[in-house]
């Protein structure tokens, strides 16, 4: 976000250092992808058993429910996905970020926009509940439907004389809350744009004045980067006495005395190799003999980036210094930085992800290529951000649980309390890994355990054995195709 006054003509200034940048970058990208990712449902489709059944009275209706609607959430993302919306999301999460707000308009066709802080005003009621919102944008006046530039040039003051068909013209957007409507119109220089009256559904609102965090009372969210102001501008001073201490130090200046044998002219003329006659010691060179001072500030700017790198979810915050660093020990600390953003992921799932999943539903419904869901039957559920941080925390509860259990009893008779099979799908849930075709069956497992038992006796007992057991060897490999075809 420029800071206030910025023109065409203004100057922005360029840091120090880069830290600052490619952590918000880095963090950005990282809440797009854990809040968006590519190519699988940031949501789910819940289905509400009891009014399916009363609805239905069918227990088996389940699985073709949930496969059609499978195939709606693949519709909703590829109707994002067209619409271009990551892009719009990654600059709006760059604007939490530094600002810690921003306003996105998702529209019922074309691309979804999003507004800088300098560029609407919100108010809310003391419970944070929305009330008013007032959008500025600027327009070209040839862009502008005829009927709305004759309104203007014959009503507003000042649209007309020379020059003012080359003035780019203020449109001002309100939207307000009268009753349980939204009541949205338009103005450009006082007057009311024709045809830009009209109301929202709450549940069709197309504007989400975004924040990152909530404090009480406060009608605008609080920026991340503003728990983390005081390092970010210590690191920036400290980084700008190392930057202008190293030029001064690496500035090379002769002396030469003035009452010395060596000429001035010769000296200043004289190349490497060269040789000319005077005194080695009426020459001297200039130096700052200040590296004390800035190995402090150079290891004061260092403990500085850690810690900024460990706030911003940098790499270099994850590895510690070391020539043995298990794998282990950076997933681990992976994870404890992934829930240190726990606060943020709810927010954002509340305010961002739920409204932005129904508002693209609304989007398909009115454009015919979906249709309407039963809302007292079907809801949208987030299973990213919050969501996959609690599904983790499953996954470790039940990996240090069967480590526990093959502890305590050993692993041949933890395997007779324990179903593999079980393990493997509540392991793939918590991963969010469809497991439809993946695992075999309990059937499966078993006659495929009875065919490699029957041919390890084969080998054992050899063809003598065979013939002494008769064709009771024969009989159980018969049954036990059967339940392999199964």
């Amino acid at each position: 976000m420029p800071p206030d006054g910025f023109g065409p003509d203004s100057v922005l200034e360029t840091p120090y250092q880069s830290l600052g940048a490619r952590g918000i970058r880095t963090l950005s990208s990282k809440l797009l992808l854990s809040l968006f990712p590519p190519n699988t449902p940031f949501f789910r489709y819940q289905i509400d058993d009891q009014a399916l059944q009363k609805l239905t009275n069918r227990p088996d209706m389940r699985g073709e429910v949930e496969t059609a609607l499978s195939a709606r959430e693949k519709a909703v993302l590829a109707e994002m996905e067209s619409a271009l919306f990551r892009p719009v999301a990654f600059v709006a999460l760059q604007h939490l970020i530094v600002s810690g707000n921003v306003l996105l308009y998702i529209p019922t066709s074309g691309r979804a926009r999003a507004f800088r802080l300098d560029q609407y005003v919100v108010k809310r009621d003391a419970s944070g509940n929305l009330l008013e919102i007032v959008v500025e944008e600027q327009v070209a006046r040839a862009a502008l439907p005829k009927e709305t530039r004759e309104a203007i040039t014959k009503d507003a003051p000042g649209a007309s004389g020379p020059g003012a068909e080359e003035k780019d013209l203020k449109l001002y957007t309100r939207i307000h809350l009268e009753g349980e409507m939204w009541a949205v119109y338009q103005e450009i220089s006082g007057i009311r744009v024709p045809g830009s009256d009209g109301s929202y559904k709450p549940e069709d609102m197309p504007w989400l004045p975004l924040r990152l965090s909530v404090q009480p009372g406060e009608d605008y969210g609080r920026p991340y980067v503003e728990e983390y102001l005081g390092d970010l501008d210590s690191l920036e001073g400290l980084c700008e006495a190392i930057v202008e201490g190293s030029a001064a130090a690496a500035r090379v200046i002769f002396v030469v005395s003035p009452n010395g044998t060596v000429q001035l002219r010769m000296f200043a003329k004289a190349r490497t190799g060269d040789t000319i006659a005077g005194d080695v010691n009426d020459v001297g060179v200039v130096q700052t003999n200040r590296q004390v001072d800035l190995s402090i500030a150079r290891q004061q700017a260092a403990d500085i980036a850690q810690s900024l790198a460990f706030a911003f979810m940098l790499n270099t915050a994850i590895q510690r210094s070391g020539e043995r660093v298990t794998a282990e020990e950076i997933r681990y600390m992976a994870s404890e930085l992934d829930d240190a953003l726990g606060g943020v992921y709810t927010l954002l799932g509340a305010e961002f992800q739920l409204p932005v999943v129904r508002l693209f539903e609304r989007r398909m419904e009115k454009n015919r290529k979906v249709g309407q869901l039963p809302g007292d039957l079907v809801q949208p559920q987030i299973v990213t951000g919050l969501q996959a941080i609690g599904r983790g925390y499953d996954q470790q509860n039940l990996k240090l649980f069967v480590a526990d259990i093959l502890q305590v009893l050993g692993p041949e008779l933890a395997m007779k309390y324990l179903k593999p099979t079980e393990f493997l799908k509540r392991s793939a849930a918590s991963y969010g890994i469809d497991t439809g075709g993946l695992i075999a069956t309990e059937g499966e497992t078993a006659g495929d355990q009875q065919q490699q038992l029957l041919q390890s006796l084969i080998e054992k007992l050899g063809p003598e054995g065979i013939r002494q057991l008769g064709g009771m060897i024969q009989t159980q490999m018969q049954q036990s195709q059967p339940q392999q075809a199964q």
